[in-house]
């Protein structure tokens, strides 16, 4: 059986959402929706799942912690041991207090440099990975919503199409996948 996916322009994001809405409300799935900027409030209405991206961040941050303290001891104790200005240099410990600032801000960089790599990865927009958007002109003014005949058996592909044109969509356009 041929698969069809089903692309709804939309020129505002409210017109968006409320389409969004009853569409759930008579169970069909929306696969994606493509915007130029965040939509607020729009995940729990196409059901998508809350991440994990705050623990991924965490583990960069600790990471990021853990390299700066190791660093610090061994650049300042172990390896290269100076008495600055009458202070004793001999144990990390001691040291900790002049120490703070650094790893937080080395805790601070690592997670962001981790997270800009975790969203490019996780989104493949890294240089190289083939590009998903399906029309160019959701990056300047215009909304796109996805729905595909695979993930909505209970519907005709005709069925879903009727439903998109009375939502107040902009433009439709329906093509065959294997």
């Amino acid at each position: 059986m041929l698969k069809k996916v089903i692309h709804a322009m939309y020129n505002d994001e409210e017109t968006l959402m409320d389409a969004a809405r009853v569409l759930k409300k008579n169970g069909v799935r929306v696969k994606e929706v493509y915007s130029p900027f965040p939509i607020h409030g729009i995940d729990p209405i196409i059901g998508v799942k809350r991440t994990r991206l705050a623990i991924a961040s965490f583990m960069y941050a600790t990471t990021g912690t853990i390299l700066a303290l190791f660093g610090m001891w061994y650049f300042m104790i172990h390896d290269w041991p100076m008495n600055i200005g009458g202070k004793p240099n001999f144990t990390l410990l001691q040291n900790l207090p002049a120490f703070v600032p650094i790893t937080f801000e080395f805790s601070v960089l690592c997670a962001a440099h981790g997270m800009a790599i975790t969203y490019f990865i996780r989104n493949k927009t890294l240089p190289g990975m083939p590009a998903s958007n399906p029309d160019p002109r959701t990056t300047d003014n215009m909304f796109v919503m996805e729905v595909t005949t695979d993930q909505n058996h209970d519907h005709s592909a005709e069925d879903l199409e009727t439903m998109l044109k009375d939502s107040g969509i902009v433009e439709i356009s329906v093509k065959d996948y294997q």
